[in-house]
């Protein structure tokens, strides 16, 4: 029985078997009905056959739940015999029913939403449809067949159709004539048609039974009557609200690329953050609209740079951003505020005046330890704070420095209390009106307190030091170029107004891609181009006193004195006047450590060589700086030179030579310490803190050192025989007829400065011999004393019945160049010009503020030599920093005249003009329009995406483009194209298309400058390589070029300490005892990779631990807990929200959803 039961299966499973070679062979035998889009057999081909091979066929019937017009225009070309085409299509009335539920009503079918519904989703479709000619051509058919009645549209209102029918009749439909109806999966769209490799898989059915394609038409008569017409009046509105309109003025354009360009910008309101004000502050609309910027900066890059020129009250507007950040963050913020010394007391005041002093911390910059010191309790630790603002933030620009490592830590180190969204990452403001004091690195390393090295916010640029490699690299050759100019050289001025010209060029980048989305930067006359600004500004009675072009007063030096002075240039500098060297000083008394004989003992100093020759450097400027600021000066700092040295000689004599980096020998000894008891202290304080014998030394250092003090003596010799100064004389001259001219000094006041305390002494000294006039001289060991002396006789934001007048004339050195107001004086002297030109607009800064009385600022400057400029390369130096200035952040005074006036002699130059921030005039343009054409503006702003137009251009005009390297280069504008594209993942690019394709990159700045059209102008037809151009750069903007930003970083790009301290890491993290310390160590080594800390930071701490404790990696879990004991726990790396750890979320590469914004082509 069981056998044959075997015998039964086998016999129907071999029937089976045939059955199905039967099956196979059939369908080999027979042509399927069935085709899917799969090996050249798609939906779009079977069109083709049908209307090719059916000549008869004239009624088109398409029912679909998808219409898409890019599917209608693949399918166009086999229509033209078809005298009317209809196509029936769904809409969505999921989303309607929901839109009504939401609202609590109940959706009924509407013939008007219903049309709607679909003329949007069909212009939705004209805006996404590849941008080329053969399309554009189908598009408008497509239209045209609406117009003339080929094609008839109808939506149904509430069914949800998602077949998919397509029926093909002849004129005289019967049981005998061809015909044919094809349903399945596939929409009337490019992917169900399967125009490309890529299009859909979808799976179709043709039947050519005439039964079946009467069902067909029955069913697609009944839902055509009860759909919707689309009406011919309705294709006009398809073409108006998309991109194929015709009429798009240049005008417009201009607008609407304003308007993607700068955003939310654009909305502002001055007046909803006024109420954060105290109420007896003046409520100025420039300062709110500065506060609105910087908070939305702010919380969307976690910090920015306050960097409003002197005088505007950049403190005031940092308030209102942090009253406003307590209100939305909550009462439990803490603000830490970190100062110099001089403006604590300044900033004290006006957060009480805010009512915020329960909030904030303050510390001085030198104390920045204390914070990270979990023991000091005086303080907060790093994660209680919130929000850090860092004044004058200038002073932070060197990132080797333990104050900007200390700072650095305490920005970085995530707040406590995450924010609602989960934030933890604290918000900086730095606040400066000059954050580019010498070089780009200046400006780099501020950025990098709020921002992470290799994973920045910035849209644009996610690897900050990738982008600013080349520019420190260009930078440093330029500034090379500059100082090595030669003034005697017959092409000088040529030469500097070329490299000048690649300088700003250089900034003008940078300003650009960096400053302009993360600083906030505003001059005066930026102000004063803002008719709101200046209207409110007027209403309140309030007015920007103008500043003068400065003053030059030059000191005339007699045949004598120009040879000593002459021979002491050369002497100190080493040169002569012509820039040859000379035998002059070698300041061996601050080369010691150079000489010592034993290898082991100059090993103690490090570079003996380079520190040797950075102290003798010291040494060489001072006496320089000196001699330029006072002959007085400069005869006092000699006398110590000179004393120096004997106290090295009689170390010799007395075979005790004492190098001790810790102490000051030459204080002691003038204290009159002896041997022995400096010895002591040497030995107390240990390290390379030692006493040595002559022995200990090179035979010819003390040949060197006797060469320098007959130098030196015999300088001093020869000093003393000098009876006047000359520049003394000029000042005491200009005193008693210049500077108190009723005309100019209507307050009667005058602040001058110098670099020199010795300087202002000598002044002081002369003032109380040749005037009346009551002088207060300042300097950093009485300033904190004198302040309320000098509020009350200086500051002009004083309630008047405050203000004193015990005092005329203010002599200070540079303690009083920041954060304090003197302009109740509006006449300021520069006795001696300083080296730093970021000093000297600190300097004006103080006289030319919001509050004073005086119509004009007065700036008077003494110059150095000629002789003297160029031993010290003075003026090349100045000139490139004020021209770095400039560019970057648009200065709006000149604080230089002379050494800024072309042609006025051969050793000064190139005029550097008074720059607006050129960002803002367009910004401030934009919000004007708006103001005056609502309206306009509303219906610009809706202008869709790929508008275009072309332009009529002047014969010959060119695009003229500056690159550092190649320098001019001249670009015709005759038949080329200019686009706008962006990105949801990019702020976007300009890009200018030659006529052979190739791509030129531009900055906003140079694009404006073309898309820039008066309301007049009219488009002319488009050129014949518009369209290929524009795919061209859609091309490069998806291109692996404009997605270096949004690379991951290779190991290559990271520093030796960063590499070495990922390398340590890893090796350990598998060994971590707990899944805790795994996961802190993981977020550890991606916070390295960032570059969220500076090399000597948490790299350098956790290498410097690794080499410390190497023995211990044999017990990994001791080694692990007291890694993080020493090291990582105080970088508090658990605080770390999930949404930040990219080991849940990795970054999004590449660009996402590109778009043509704009395209203008030039004929």
């Amino acid at each position: 029985m069981i056998f044959q039961d075997c015998k039964i299966r086998y016999q129907q499973r071999k029937n089976i078997n045939t059955f199905g070679i039967i099956i196979v062979l059939k369908q080999k035998l027979m042509p399927t009905k069935f085709f899917t889009n799969q090996e050249n057999n798609s939906l779009l081909k079977k069109f083709e056959g049908v209307f090719a091979n059916i000549e008869s066929i004239r009624h088109f019937d398409a029912l679909v739940g998808y219409f898409r017009a890019s599917g209608y225009f693949k399918v166009r070309p086999f229509l033209d015999k078809i005298p009317k085409i209809r196509i029936l299509v769904g809409i969505n009335v999921d989303q309607l029913t929901k839109k009504y539920h939401d609202k609590g009503q109940l959706y009924i079918e509407n013939p008007e939403e219903t049309k709607a519904d679909f003329l949007n989703e069909t212009i939705k479709n004209i805006q996404e449809a590849d941008y080329d000619e053969a399309t554009e051509k189908g598009i408008l058919q497509f239209i045209d067949d609406l117009v003339s009645g080929k094609i008839e549209l109808r939506a149904h209102p509430k069914k949800k159709i998602h077949a998919k029918v397509y029926i093909f009749r002849p004129a005289n439909f019967n049981e005998y004539a061809p015909c044919e109806v094809i349903t399945g999966s596939s929409n009337l769209t490019d992917s169900g048609l399967g125009t490309n490799p890529e299009s859909n898989y979808e799976f179709n059915v043709s039947l050519r039974e005439y039964e079946d394609v009467k069902f067909a038409t029955d069913e697609f008569e009944r839902l055509w009557a009860e759909s919707v017409p689309i009406l011919q009046a309705e294709a006009e509105r398809i073409k108006n609200s998309s991109y194929i309109r015709d009429n798009f003025t240049p005008f417009e354009l201009y607008i609407k690329m304003l308007i993607e360009y700068f955003g939310k910008r654009v909305d502002y309101d001055p007046y909803n953050i006024d109420l954060l004000l105290p109420s007896k502050y003046i409520r100025l609309k420039y300062q709110s609209d500065a506060a609105n910027q910087g908070y939305a900066i702010l919380m969307k890059h976690n910090g920015f740079i306050l960097a409003d020129v002197v005088g505007l009250g950049k403190t005031i507007v940092a308030c209102m951003i942090i009253k406003k950040f307590i209100y939305e963050n909550g009462t439990h913020t803490k603000v830490l505020v970190v100062v110099p010394p001089a403006i604590e007391d300044g900033w004290r005041r006006t957060v009480k005046d805010f009512e915020l002093e329960n909030h904030f911390v303050f510390i001085t910059n030198g104390s920045l330890h204390k914070i990270n010191d979990r023991n000091n309790y005086s303080y907060p630790n790093p994660e209680d704070i919130d929000l850090i603002v860092v004044d004058e933030s200038h002073k932070f620009r060197n990132d080797s420095t333990e104050m900007y490592q200390a700072l650095e830590e305490i920005c970085k180190i995530p707040r406590k209390r995450p924010a609602e969204n989960g934030d933890t990452r604290k918000k900086v403001i730095l606040i400066s009106a000059t954050p580019l004091n010498n070089r780009p690195k200046d400006i780099e390393n501020q950025l990098y307190l709020f921002q992470d090295r290799r994973n920045s916010t910035l849209e644009s640029i996610h690897n900050l030091q990738e982008y600013f490699k080349p520019i420190h690299k260009q930078y440093d050759q330029l500034a090379k170029d500059l100082s090595e100019l030669n003034p005697k050289d017959t092409q000088y001025i040529q030469k500097r107004e070329k490299t000048l010209k690649k300088l700003k060029n250089l900034f003008q980048k940078l300003r650009d891609d960096v400053v302009e989305p993360l600083v906030i930067r505003r001059t005066r006359n930026d102000i004063e181009s803002n008719k709101e600004y200046l209207e409110d500004l007027k209403a309140q009675g309030i007015k920007f006193p103008k500043v003068d072009d400065p003053v030059a007063l030059n000191y005339t030096l007699d045949e004598d004195l120009s040879e000593l002075f002459f021979d002491t240039v050369s002497l100190i500098a080493g040169i002569d006047e012509f820039g040859n060297e000379t035998d002059g000083l070698g300041y061996y008394r601050y080369r010691a450590i150079e000489f010592l004989a034993k290898a082991e003992d100059r090993k103690l100093y490090g570079n003996v060589e380079s520190i040797s020759d950075r102290l003798s450097a010291i040494m060489k400027t001072l006496l320089v700086k000196r001699l330029e600021s006072s002959f007085y000066a400069f005869t006092q700092s000699l006398s110590r030179f000179q004393k120096a040295i004997d106290n090295m000689l009689a170390m010799f004599e007395e075979n005790r030579i004492f190098i001790a980096p810790d102490l000051d020998i030459n204080g002691l000894l003038e204290e009159g310490l002896s041997y022995d008891e400096i010895e002591s202290k040497i030995n107390d304080k240990g390290g390379n803190n030692k006493a040595f014998s002559k022995d200990d030394f090179d035979k010819t250092f003390l040949d060197h050192l006797k060469q320098d003090k007959e130098k030196v003596d015999e300088l001093i010799e020869r000093w003393s025989k000098v009876r006047k100064d000359p520049k003394l004389i000029e000042f005491t001259d200009k005193i008693q007829h210049e500077f108190f001219k009723p005309n100019q000094n209507i307050s009667g006041k005058l602040v001058v400065f110098s670099e020199s305390k010795e300087t202002t002494q000598q002044l002081a000294s002369k003032l109380a011999e040749i005037t009346p006039k009551k002088v207060l001289t300042v300097c950093a060991e009485n300033r904190k004393q004198m302040e309320d002396i000098i509020r009350d006789n200086f500051d002009a934001n004083l309630e008047e019945d405050k203000w004193q007048n015990d005092y005329d004339i203010i002599v200070t050195t540079e303690v009083l160049a920041e954060g304090i107001n003197l302009h109740r004086s509006n006449v300021v002297v520069n006795y001696d010009v300083p080296w730093n030109s970021t000093r000297l607009m600190q300097r004006i800064g103080r006289v030319n503020r919001i509050g004073s009385r005086a119509d004009k600022i007065f700036v008077y400057n003494f110059y150095p030599s000629a002789h003297g400029d160029a031993q010290i390369h003075l003026v090349n130096n100045a000139l490139r920093k004020l021209q770095a200035f400039h560019t970057a952040f648009g200065e709006d005074n000149k604080v230089f005249s002379i050494l800024e006036e072309k042609g006025e002699g051969a050793l000064f130059g190139n005029k550097i003009q008074k720059e607006e921030s050129e960002i803002l005039k367009y910004l401030n343009e934009l919000r004007d329009f708006r103001k005056k054409h609502p309206k306009i503006y509303d219906q610009m702003a809706k202008i869709p995406n790929k508008a275009r137009c072309g332009r009529k251009i002047s014969e010959g005009r060119q695009l003229t483009l500056f690159e550092t390297e190649t320098g001019e280069i001249n670009y015709p504008l005759q038949d080329t194209s200019l686009t706008y594209l962006k990105s949801e993942n990019h702020p976007g690019i300009f890009c200018l298309i030659t006529p052979e394709m190739n791509i030129i990159e531009l900055n906003f700045l140079q694009a404006v400058q073309l898309f820039k059209a008066s309301e007049s102008e009219k488009a002319i037809v488009l050129h014949a390589l518009h369209h290929k151009q524009t795919q061209a750069a859609l091309a490069y903007f998806k291109s692996e070029k404009n997605q270096e930003n949004i690379q991951t970083v290779s190991r290559r790009n990271l520093s030796p300490a960063e590499n070495k301290a990922i390398t340590n890491l890893n090796a350990i993290v598998k060994l971590a005892p707990t899944e805790q310390k795994q996961n802190a160590l993981k977020r550890a080594l991606d916070i390295i990779r960032k570059g969220t800390y500076a090399s000597k930071g948490l790299p350098q701490s956790i290498n410097d631990f690794f080499t410390a404790h190497q023995a211990m990696l044999q017990e990994p879990d001791k080694f692990i807990d007291q890694l993080f004991l020493t090291v990582l726990d105080r970088y508090n790396f658990s605080s770390f929200s999930e949404q930040e750890s990219p080991l849940e979320q990795p970054n999004q590469r590449g660009i996402i959803n590109p778009q043509i914004v704009i395209t203008e082509s030039f004929s």
